[in-house]
């Protein structure tokens, strides 16, 4: 059983952790200053001392390795947020590294040592380090999925209750057989006994947990009852906690909170959010309103000949202002103007709000079929985001009128206008944009607002940059 070798497995894990950083210490070592190193070089520290400085780095690092949870279960643990958590440890352990040979020069017993540490090699370490982490615990990781999916290293699992939320753990355990999870039963007093879902048997009533928990050695029991069984979950878990198996409960509640939630505590009262959305916290929003800020100032410089250009073959091709500024429901559903050189002909206002451009659309102009298809049209919103209407990355804003008609026609439609709206968005990046599924476009733009972090709106510019809008007529 899994529970029976997790201790020695974590005790190994640590150990080479600790000898994975002083392999990278030991090739930092050898970059900055090994192998330029001739005999009796001035300014440069003996070997052992550098070397002795190990016994105090290996534990610091090893310490913050599990304060930032490095050796907790990754079974379902994604790389990214794995390597996130590597950097995180290792600037941690870089800002102590470099107060203490900084704070420490002027010891009278540290001082000639640290003075002439190099802090290149520091550096090295950290850049190094890092890179060699990762490497170890992706293969790591992969030896563990092999093996795991051929039917070994298995931690055996009993479900309590048959419902959306059995149902939906059952196929991610059935379609990740890299995980490692294995589902002796479930427990259900309205399934036959023998009957199966995806091939995992239903071992009886819930009267007979007891039995079931004494005559098999479990790793962990998951609670999946119905809402209408919840009346059982008390006598369920305690049980389960009597048994001394470690126990989850999975709440049954997909139907009618349709997201992934997070939890919060006030003062040991566990709240339950149903949406996360990370632009609400006062640092995200600083931060992104900051890069708004400085990337549309550089853009308007940036793109300043190309947009004057445009204006001028605009003014000069047809009649009609420049710059057509149109009403859009932005954050916290609040109209604004914005803005985009016009690439259509003048059009009368009902003609213009019950309509999408499509595909070889008549009331496009030359020169707008060009600026629409290079996505130059879009420039002027660059001012949109200055003034704080809009940002450079979110969802697209929309018409009073179409938000009317999709709120009442798409679930969850309206949140979107909890973030600002966007130039360019993860859906836009994707090819849903103008006459596109809506369907499609909410739900990138859903996963966008509750997985939000500044290295995917980068990305997403990035992705506007060398690809441009998708389906752009």
């Amino acid at each position: 059983m899994i529970k029976n070798n997790q201790t020695k497995f974590n005790f190994l894990h640590v150990l080479l952790d600790a000898l994975v950083i002083c392999i990278a210490y030991g090739i930092a070592w050898y970059l900055m200053i090994g192998r330029n190193r001739g005999p009796g070089a001035p300014g440069t520290l003996p070997v052992h001392v550098y070397f002795m400085a190990l016994i105090v780095i290996v534990p610091v690092y090893l310490i913050l390795y599990a304060v930032f949870n490095l050796y907790t279960p990754k079974r379902t643990r994604s790389r990214r947020s794995e390597f996130a958590n590597i950097c995180k440890a290792n600037i941690l352990g870089l800002m102590l590294f470099t107060f203490v040979l900084f704070a420490g020069r002027n010891r009278p017993i540290t001082g000639p040592y640290l003075v002439n540490f190099s802090t290149r090699m520091i550096v090295a370490f950290f850049g190094i380090n890092i890179v060699l982490e990762t490497l170890f615990r992706n293969g790591l990781r992969m030896a563990l999925r092999r093996i795991r999916s051929k039917g070994f290293n298995q931690k055996h699992i009993l479900l309590v209750g048959f419902s959306e939320a059995a149902k939906s753990f059952i196929q991610r355990i059935v379609q990740n057989p890299e995980w490692g999870y294995h589902i002796l039963g479930i427990l259900d007093d309205d399934m036959p006994k023998g009957e199966r879902f995806e091939g995992v048997p239903f071992l009886g009533e819930l009267t007979e947990l007891r039995g079931i928990l004494s005559a098999n050695d479990l790793d962990e029991i998951v609670v999946t009852l119905p809402l209408n069984k919840y009346e059982y979950l008390k006598p369920v878990v305690n049980i389960c906690e009597k048994s001394g198996v470690h126990t989850k409960f999975i709440p049954d509640y997909q139907n009618f909170i349709p997201t992934t939630p997070y939890m919060e505590d006030m003062e040991g009262l566990p709240i339950i959010n149903i949406r996360h959305v990370p632009l609400t916290e006062p640092v995200n929003a600083m931060a992104k309103r900051l890069m708004d800020i400085f990337g549309s100032l550089f853009a308007i410089i940036l793109f300043s000949p190309v947009m004057l250009i445009t204006a001028l073959l605009i003014k000069l091709s047809s009649k009609g202002p420049v710059i057509y500024a149109q009403e859009r429901v932005g954050l916290h559903n609040r109209p604004f103007k914005m803005y985009k050189f016009r690439s259509m002909y003048v059009q009368r206002p009902e003609e213009e709000l019950t309509k999408w451009t499509t595909r070889g659309d008549p009331r496009v102009t030359p020169v707008g079929h060009f600026i629409r298809h290079t996505n130059i049209d879009e420039m002027p919103q660059f001012f949109n985001v200055l003034k704080g209407d809009m940002s450079l990355v979110g969802p697209r804003p929309e018409r009073p009128q179409f938000v009317e008609k999709f709120k009442e026609e798409i679930p969850r439609y309206m949140i979107k206008h909890q973030v600002r709206p966007g130039i360019t968005g993860w859906a836009q990046v994707n090819g849903y944009r103008g006459d596109t599924s809506i369907q499609k476009r909410i739900e990138h733009d859903l996963y966008y607002i509750e997985n939000w972090t500044m290295g995917l709106d980068m990305k997403i510019l990035f992705m506007t940059i060398f690809k441009g809008f998708k389906n752009a007529y």
